[in-house]
């Protein structure tokens, strides 16, 4: 039994599909079944029921999952301390969007960066909180910055910010002038939409259902900066969380939509207890 096997384990318990982490590891899929039946084998005990749309935990495949990740989180975090007290530095690897860099990081990573010049942060770019999570769950960040939701298993999760829905439009829109916008507007927006995938996007269109005014048919899919340049240069209307430094764009204006429930975004991490003291630091630079 090798560390690897655990990590591999664990990495199919939390997807349920073997093909899944093979794509993620860059390995066959024959590589990572021979890592969970080689942890079969040494304990004597199916670990993982296989199925035809994938695999689901056996009783003792819960129980060691449990038992491997808070071991493996404690071990990664002691691993870390001792390169930093090798190194005199260490790295905080963190994944999210570059549009959450911009809006949301620029002060923290300014200051993070005057208080410990020898530690390294390492962005690893992911265009949908799924990523984000498959990344951290994977062990190869430390924090991720996401759209907060559902509970996600062996992961926990920090929300730092609630952000309202706001129209971004060109000045010149009819809607530009407007206080607020209601149900009955959304449902004649040229609608920019956020990519498939995205978690903003779901949350967004159940609140369409959730106030029966029925999703828009998009003119376009874009991230939510490229969707608020989209909307400034006039080829639809972004419907976007309140990003703090959405107002740059000059031609841009955003009106309220009170009617939409406000999404939470903040840090997910495998363990809270178990990041190094700088990769604690930077959440807590960022929160604040």
């Amino acid at each position: 039994m090798t560390l690897d096997d655990l990590r591999v384990f664990i990495a199919v318990y939390e997807t349920g599909n073997l093909s899944t982490v093979a794509r993620d590891l860059d390995r066959t899929q024959s590589a990572v079944s021979q890592h969970v039946r080689r942890l079969e084998r040494e304990t004597g005990l199916p670990l993982l029921e296989r199925r035809p749309r994938g695999v689901v935990p056996t009783e003792a495949g819960r129980v060691l999952y449990q038992a491997a990740l808070g071991g493996i989180a404690a071990l990664d975090a002691g691993l870390d301390r001792l390169a930093e007290l090798r190194d005199g530095g260490g790295a905080v690897r963190i994944t999210t969007g570059g549009v959450t860099v911009r809006h949301f990081m620029a002060d923290g990573i300014a200051e993070f960066r005057r208080r410990r010049p020898r530690t390294s942060l390492e962005f690893h770019a992911a265009h949908s909180t799924q990523r984000c999570v498959e990344l951290l769950r994977g062990g190869r960040v430390d924090l991720a910055w996401i759209t907060l939701g559902e509970p996600l298993p062996g992961i926990e999760q920090r929300p730092v910010v609630d952000l309202p829905w706001v129209l971004a439009v060109h000045a010149s829109d009819p809607l530009a002038s407007r206080d607020a916008i209601l149900p009955d507007d959304l449902a004649g927006i040229r609608y920019i939409a956020q990519p498939d995938d995205s978690t903003s996007r779901r949350r967004l269109e159940e609140e369409f259902v959730r106030l029966g005014c029925g999703r828009p048919e998009p003119v376009g899919v874009a991230d939510w900066d490229t969707a608020a340049l989209l909307a400034e240069l006039g080829v639809g209307h972004a419907v976007l969380p309140a990003l703090p430094r959405l107002a740059a764009h000059s031609p841009l204006v955003t009106v309220p939509i009170p009617c939409l429930a406000p999404i939470s975004v903040g840090w997910a991490a495998r363990q809270w207890t178990a990041l190094s003291p700088p990769a604690a630091e930077f959440a807590a630079l960022v929160a604040s």
